[in-house]
């Protein structure tokens, strides 16, 4: 394959291992973000000029990070981590739209927020989702905002990742728990009963890829692995990979107070969700358990 990616918010950590697996796979690429440089475009740029010929796929990754924790959970960074997503998907999906030749794909992130947090229920893309808390319509919006027009829809594939928490050493979750999970202090957040939602970081990016090369591959696809696993769980086998203990428990109080509640329910309160459709059309996960993507992240 080769042809030209452009990525939208390709600096992050999600976005640093997409290029790496895509250049290695000889396609070229084009990141749209605030930040110059060498195969860089700016999203002024994109509204002014459109997609750059020769557009293969569109992948948007852009967001502002809400797990950034010298933020606070304050009305103008609910509407930073709101604005940052729709307004740039938006914008992609009207570049697609003017294209006089459109790109076969467009992926764009999304979350397992759409799914009620339940220690029950199995979630599928199948399952009804509604909007019932600030990450839920920001999930449902999001994936609105990835409507190109009828032509477009003609030509272009849609596809939204349900994305979990993403695993992975240099990013996300792991870079926060690493050093007081190596000193021995980690441990399950409260009784660690509610499930984890996750994906290894070089699943999530083959993931991705397969969305962008596989022409079956449209609509919602959950990006999580196919074991789910409690919080308690995720504990017990990060602390096992360090060889180290895990038995300091974390007060959901802590995370309210650190993270806001609406935010801290994103570590607090978990959903059981499965990666059917990517099962469905063949995707092969090369880190399945929490335990081997544990082994691998501290390898």
């Amino acid at each position: 394959m080769s042809g030209n990616i452009v990525i939208g918010g390709g600096t992050g950590f999600v976005g640093k291992h997409l290029i790496n697996a895509l250049k290695n796979k000889n396609y070229a690429i084009t990141v749209i973000s605030r930040m110059p440089g060498p195969q860089h475009i700016s999203w002024n740029d994109l509204n002014k000029s459109g997609l750059p010929q020769g557009t293969f796929a569109v992948v948007n990754l852009a967001g502002q990070n809400v797990m950034d924790f010298k933020q606070r959970w304050s009305a103008g960074f609910k509407q930073n981590v709101f604005n940052s997503r729709i307004n740039t998907t938006s914008a992609l999906a009207k570049a697609i739209n003017e294209a006089s030749v459109k790109p076969q794909a467009f992926i764009s992130m999304s979350g397992v927020g759409a799914y009620k947090p339940d220690k029950s229920t199995q979630y599928t893309e199948s399952s009804h989702v509604s909007n019932f808390d600030f990450f839920s319509k920001l999930v449902l919006e999001w994936e609105k905002a990835t409507s190109l027009n009828n032509e477009a829809q003609k030509q272009c594939r849609v596809v939204s990742i349900r994305s979990g928490v993403v695993l992975g050493r240099d990013g996300g979750m792991i870079k926060q728990l690493y050093l007081p999970f190596f000193l021995g202090l980690g441990g399950p957040i409260g009784d660690g009963s509610q499930f984890l939602p996750w994906i290894h970081i070089a699943d999530l990016v083959n993931l991705i890829i397969f969305a962008i090369e596989n022409n079956k591959v449209k609509g919602i696809i959950n990006g999580v692995a196919p074991s789910p696993c409690t919080n308690k769980e995720f504990s017990n086998a990060f602390a096992k990979a360090l060889r180290r203990p895990a038995c300091i428990p974390v007060p959901k109080l802590v995370f309210n107070i650190m993270l806001g509640n609406d935010r801290a329910k994103m570590v607090t309160e978990g959903q059981k969700v499965l990666p059917q459709r990517a099962q469905e059309l063949g995707f092969k996960f090369q880190y399945p358990t929490v335990s081997e993507a544990c082994l691998n992240i501290v390898k």
